[in-house]
């Protein structure tokens, strides 16, 4: 079924999220913050290239986002130029209080990971 617009908004006002990714036949849910900016849904390996969810997205990018009973389907793009990296960070530092977690979200060795979630229809 395609996203909806309050799907959409769901996701992007929510404090965290669950990210479902795959590894062959496995599926693997992990609790993560997402960031939204110019109506666009960006997520970020807190734990730079080590991050297991991340890892299996970039190896198989159709992921979803669940909230609750709403879960929907997403292609997980690299975000690696300037603009989106830019975007994605004000979107984390806008949404998400002061602190530790957060700046470890804004930590330029983590930056790289930043994926813009597209949804798929």
């Amino acid at each position: 079924m395609p996203s909806s617009t309050e799907d959409i908004d769901l996701l992007a006002a929510a404090k965290e999220a669950t990210i479902e990714t795959r590894a062959g036949d496995r599926v693997y849910r992990t609790v993560i913050w997402v960031a939204a900016e110019n109506e666009r849904l960006y997520v970020r390996s807190v734990r730079g290239d080590s991050g297991r969810w991340y890892q299996r997205a970039v190896t198989d990018p159709e992921v979803a986002l669940i909230v609750g009973d709403t879960r929907v389907a997403f292609r997980a793009v690299p975000a690696t130029d300037d603009e989106s990296i830019r975007q994605a960070s004000e979107g984390f530092l806008r949404k998400y209080p002061k602190g530790k977690s957060l700046d470890a979200m804004v930590l330029p060795e983590v930056l790289h990971t930043t994926l813009r979630l597209e949804p798929i229809s």
